[in-house]
C-alpha cells in the first residue's frame, strides 16, 4: 500500500484530547488503534477503565510469557538451539553455549542476527575476529561462515531474516546519525588472534543450515583462511550501550521509534534507558494499544521492567494480534507522575507481519499465569 494510500478520515467524538498521548481527559484511559503497527493511520479511544480488565481469557489467542534462561543449556550447535518462535519470514532461537563450537557454522537461508544475552568471548568468520559481551548485537550476512568461541558461559537470542536481509531504518527528519552513529558499528579484525585460529590443525567441519536442514562440509584445514578483504558488506558489533534513544519530555513516543533493524517483514526495536518524560499532561507509561496487524515480542535483557509486573532478564513475551494490551496493573498508577527521573531497562523487540508459531521448546518454559497479570487489583 503506497503512503497515503488510506480511507481518508477525520472526526471525533465525545470526550478526547486533541494530542495523541497526552493531556487526556481526567479520569480517562487512552487506546490507540492503528494500522501497519505505529506507522499507519490511527485513532485514539478513552475509556473510563484500562481497556484490559477482563476477568476470563479463553481460546488460543492469548498473550504468552516464556522463561528462555530454564531452556537446556550446552547445545555445540546453533542449529541445535531451541526455535522459540517463528514465520515464514522469522526464526528466533535462543541458544546457550559453554564452550567452542566444535565446528563453524554457516546460515544459508538468511541474515542473522545474534544478540548477546550473558557472556563473552570471540566470534571468528570470514572477515577475521571481534570480541563480544552481554548486550551485543552481531550481524551476520548471509552466507558467512562463523564460530563462537566463549571466555565466558554464552546465551544467545538468535534473529534469521529468513530468504532476506537486514538493513537500518530509515532516520527520516532526525538523520543517518541519530540513536547511533554508522561509525560505531565495529567490523572484524585479522588480527593475532585471528591467524593464530588459521593456523590450528585438523579437520574443520562447516555446519550449512538451508531450508532448515543441516548439511556438513568437512576440510582438511580451517577454511577461515582469507588474509584480507575489502567492499561495504561485512559482519558488524552494536551494544546496546552505543544507543542513544530517541526522546521527548512532552509526548510519549511509540516503540517503532526505537528500530535497530529492520527487514522485509519484521522490525527489531532497542529499548535503552531514557528519561521519563517531564510535561505534566504527557503519559509516563507505554499507551494501551490494539496491535493488530503485528505480532509483538519483547526479549528483556537487564534492568528494571517498569510497564511489567513479575518480568525478569532472560524472559520474552509474545503478544500475537489480535487483542489490546498495554501496561500491567501496577504500572498505572504512575501513568502521569513517575517516581525516579529515568528508566532502567534494555530490552529488544521483535515486531512481526505475519503471524509467529510457537516452537516446541517455548511452550515447555511458559508461564501459563501472565495471561493473568493484567487483572485488576
Amino acid at each position: 500500500m503506497a503512503k497515503g494510500d488510506w480511507i481518508p478520515v477525520r472526526a471525533a467524538q465525545g470526550l478526547h484530547s486533541r494530542q495523541a498521548h497526552a493531556d487526556l481527559p481526567e479520569g480517562t484511559y487512552e487506546r490507540e488503534i492503528s494500522k501497519e503497527g505505529f506507522f499507519g493511520p490511527a485513532a485514539f479511544l478513552h475509556h473510563r477503565r484500562p481497556p484490559t480488565g477482563w476477568t476470563t481469557f479463553e481460546g488460543p489467542l492469548r498473550p504468552r510469557a516464556f522463561d528462555l534462561a530454564r531452556l537446556d543449556t550446552g547445545e555445540p550447535s546453533p542449529w541445535a538451539a531451541a526455535t522459540v518462535l517463528r514465520n515464514a519470514a522469522v526464526e528466533v532461537r535462543f541458544w546457550k553455549l559453554e564452550q567452542a563450537m566444535p565446528a563453524l557454522a554457516r546460515n544459508a537461508d538468511g541474515d542473522q542476527l545474534l544478540f548477546v544475552h550473558a557472556g563473552e568471548g570471540d566470534l571468528f568468520c570470514d572477515y577475521g575476529r571481534i570480541g563480544y559481551r552481554a548486550g551485543d548485537y552481531l550481524y551476520l550476512p548471509r552466507g558467512t561462515m562463523w564460530r563462537l568461541r566463549p571466555t565466558l558461559a554464552t546465551q544467545v537470542l538468535m534473529i534469521e531474516a529468513t530468504n532476506t536481509h537486514f538493513r537500518l531504518p530509515d532516520r527520516g527528519l532526525l538523520g543517518p546519525h541519530a540513536q547511533f552513529d554508522p561509525a560505531m558499528l565495529d567490523t572484524p579484525e585479522m588480527d593475532a588472534a585471528f591467524r593464530s585460529h588459521q593456523d590450528e590443525p585438523g579437520e574443520v567441519r562447516v555446519e550449512i543450515k538451508k531450508r532448515g536442514a543441516v548439511s556438513t562440509v568437512t576440510f582438511g584445514y580451517n577454511p577461515l583462511d582469507a588474509v584480507g578483504w575489502h567492499g561495504d558488506l561485512a559482519p558488524v558489533r552494536l551494544n546496546v550501550r552505543d544507543i542513544r534513544p530517541v526522546n521527548s519530555h512532552r509526548y510519549h513516543l511509540p516503540p517503532s521509534v526505537h528500530a535497530t533493524f529492520v527487514s522485509d517483514r519484521f522490525v527489531v526495536c532497542t529499548f535503552a534507558p531514557r528519561p521519563f518524560e517531564t510535561d505534566p499532561g504527557a503519559l509516563k507509561v507505554p499507551f494501551f494499544h490494539n496491535n493488530d496487524d503485528f505480532d509483538e515480542v519483547l526479549f528483556y535483557h537487564a534492568g528494571d521492567f517498569f510497564s511489567r509486573d513479575h518480568i525478569e532478564a532472560g524472559m520474552m513475551t509474545f503478544h500475537p494480534s489480535g487483542f489490546t494490551h498495554g501496561p500491567h496493573p501496577r504500572a498505572l498508577k504512575n501513568m502521569l507522575v513517575q517516581p525516579k527521573p529515568a528508566t532502567d531497562e534494555y530490552a529488544v523487540m521483535i515486531d512481526t507481519r505475519d503471524p509467529l508459531d510457537v516452537g516446541e521448546a517455548a511452550g515447555a518454559v511458559e508461564n501459563p499465569a501472565y495471561i493473568d497479570s493484567w487483572k485488576g487489583e
